[in-house]
């Protein structure tokens, strides 16, 4: 009951600061909530079966889940296609910022078999906390790229092809939301409603779901969180700069929160496409740079994939502001492929459709970007308190171990 409350209570002063901004798209949002009370009031849709479909349709509906599942094998791939489909559908600009916060999503990863969350994790938590990312980035992967394909697929043939959501397990939620971008080319309104979708499709699938809450209930889960380590960045060639890629982004307070999920994915596309320096340099940065999942990637002054010859158990800080002291040996960040294999014939997502009630609609409004997006030096005083944390907690495991 609490944790309702408390929700409700986030829920209410996001969509308060929004309507004081002036970026609530009101009259939209009644439009698709009527539209979706009316559909709610019909009772429960059966669920919608592939077997049933015929000629065009049915053709279209295999190659789409055969390019999903395709695509759908780990993070790399998963990254790649966000990017891709972008190129060729602009104007679906969650195919971008899916792009980006996937980046992160395999930063994530990696830095589980990195040099420093890799010293104090014990045991099997490193398997624990990927098989938890992989499973979230799997699912909302396997929902969101068949809308997109599907979408791009009705753009091709002049006409709307949304009659076929229902045979992907798409909720009834987005089937109304795609049939409005057709007729308004609201980018904006998409990009909140995939947002919304996606962070509720994992909400129990995940988030909730028994298995993996010893992860996210875990101390390092909680430690994460309370220190503000759970940083989204997205690098940005900025040629003034020093760096030169400077990094726009948020830190998400918590990842319990369905409500602060959303409004992370809210804040980070104000940012990615309300600040023109950000999204120009993401472009340029984002075409010119494949995605390993090393935070190399972005900065190889400071990182580098490449293993150490030898990695001693106790570790002694290198940083000096956003730069490696003198003569120290940059920071290890693996390539995905290198510390992670892919998860072979994951469980397949239920077919239950997260949205109950018309009240989905009230979280589709946009919000204005930060004049604080740029967290550069806030990501190199957050990456400096994790090495004194890491070197605290080596030097105490050694100290333990001598006097044993």
């Amino acid at each position: 009951m609490f944790n309702r409350m408390c929700e409700a209570c986030l829920m209410f002063c996001k969509r308060l600061r929004a309507r004081v901004l002036g970026f609530s798209n009101a009259a939209e949002i009644r439009e698709i909530r009527r539209q979706l009370d009316a559909c709610l009031k019909k009772g429960p849709r059966q669920p919608a079966d592939p077997a049933a479909l015929t000629g065009a349709d049915r053709a279209l509906y295999e190659r789409i889940q055969t390019e999903t599942k395709r695509l759908n094998r780990n993070n790399i791939t998963r990254t790649q296609a966000y990017w891709e489909l972008y190129e060729r559908v602009p104007e679906v600009h969650w195919a971008l910022l899916a792009h980006m916060v996937s980046r992160n999503g395999g930063y994530s990863m990696t830095d589980l078999r990195g040099d420093l969350l890799a010293r104090v994790l014990e045991g099997d938590e490193a398997e624990r906390f990927f098989q938890f990312l992989e499973r979230a980035n799997h699912l909302i992967f396997g929902d969101a790229y068949p809308q997109l394909l599907l979408y791009e697929a009705s753009r091709d043939a002049g006409r709307p092809l949304f009659h076929l959501l229902p045979y992907f397990g798409v909720s009834q939620f987005m089937g109304i939301v795609w049939e409005r971008f057709w007729e308004t080319h609201d980018s904006e309104l998409l990009t909140m409603a995939l947002v919304v979708n996606e962070q509720n499709f994992i909400e129990h699938r995940v988030v909730r779901h028994p298995k993996y809450r010893p992860v996210v209930t875990s101390f390092e889960f909680a430690a994460q969180t309370l220190l503000n380590l759970t940083q989204v960045v997205f690098p940005y060639e900025s040629p003034s700069a020093t760096p030169e890629v400077q990094l726009a982004g948020v830190t998400v307070d918590t990842f319990l929160s369905l409500t602060e999920r959303i409004d992370t994915g809210r804040r980070l596309y104000a940012i990615l496409f309300g600040r023109s320096e950000v999204y120009e340099g993401v472009m340029r940065w984002a075409a010119r740079t494949p995605h390993t999942g090393s935070r190399s990637d972005y900065w190889p002054h400071l990182y580098t994939y490449k293993a150490p010859q030898e990695s001693p158990k106790r570790y002694h800080p290198r940083l000096n502001g956003l730069f490696l002291k003198k003569g120290a040996s940059p920071l290890h960040s693996p390539h995905l492929v290198d510390v992670w294999p892919d998860v072979r014939d994951p469980e397949p997502a239920d077919g239950h459709d997260w949205c109950g009630t018309p009240e989905a609609a009230e979280e589709l409004f946009g919000t204005k970007p930060a004049s604080g997006f740029n967290i550069t030096v806030a990501y190199g005083k957050t990456l400096a308190l994790v090495e004194r944390a890491v070197a605290t907690e080596t030097w105490w495991a050694e100290e333990k171990h001598n006097r044993e």
